[in-house]
């Protein structure tokens, strides 16, 4: 692997590494402080709720919790920053905004807490962003996304109470739509260029083709009487 390459990979593990890093910190100080930090989550149509947005996602209810949004968010952040470097800082700004703003306007009346909401919205913008750009190796990713994480579509279906499915399903629904608003930034499909010179020349093509030589054995007359 090329130093750059290496380089690469390496960061584009360091961010969602450092964010996870930060929810075990959170969640470590809050444990052993025994201080509650729910109240700092998403309470819809509530102001003092609005908070919940910026802080709703760096909060879990217990281990479990926490290290089940971990795993994924290391390895779809991890994709994001390794495939979409371009436009990686922006989908996760927007999905980590969005995702929690669009709780707040329309969930239940309780409190929603967890990262699971952009856990949700990168695995939407990673699954559909391949196809949107008809590029192999993202389809590639895609598929690989799909079979990985395809359970989580579970997630946004209203069978578990004590999950904030809604969460899950606007999550997913702004990774969706962020795939679509940048399909055209960020890595893309290659597309061949033809010489112009070469099609765009008005002489006759055929003009131009050198024919084969052809040789002809003439016989003068005279040696063609002697001859016979």
């Amino acid at each position: 692997m090329e130093k750059a390459e290496k380089k690469k990979f390496f960061y584009s593990f360091l961010f969602p590494a450092l964010f996870v890093a930060l929810l075990w910190i959170i969640h470590g100080i809050a444990f052993y402080a025994k201080i509650e930090l729910t109240s700092f989550g998403i309470l819809p149509r509530s102001l003092d709720g609005l908070k919940g947005i910026l802080f709703s996602p760096l909060i879990h209810g217990d281990l479990n919790h926490l290290f089940n949004n971990s795993v994924p968010l290391i390895l779809l952040g991890w994709a994001l920053f390794y495939f979409y470097r371009q436009v990686a800082f922006k989908v996760a700004f927007w999905s980590y905004i969005l995702a929690g703003f669009y709780t707040w306007i329309s969930a239940r009346t309780s409190y929603h807490i967890g990262a699971s909401g952009l856990v949700y919205a990168l695995f939407g913008f990673l699954f559909i962003s391949g196809f949107i750009r008809k590029y192999t190796p993202l389809i590639a990713l895609s598929f690989l996304v799909a079979f990985l994480y395809g359970s989580l579509i579970w997630g946004i279906l209203p069978w578990d109470k004590s999950m904030s499915w809604e969460g899950h399903f606007w999550g997913l629904f702004v990774g969706l739509i962020l795939a679509f608003f940048y399909r055209k930034q960020g890595p893309q499909r290659k597309v061949f260029q033809w010489d112009e010179d070469e099609f765009n020349s008005t002489e006759d093509p055929e003009e131009d083709e050198t024919p084969l030589d052809i040789v002809y054995h003439f016989v003068p007359k005279d040696e063609e009487k002697k001859s016979l």
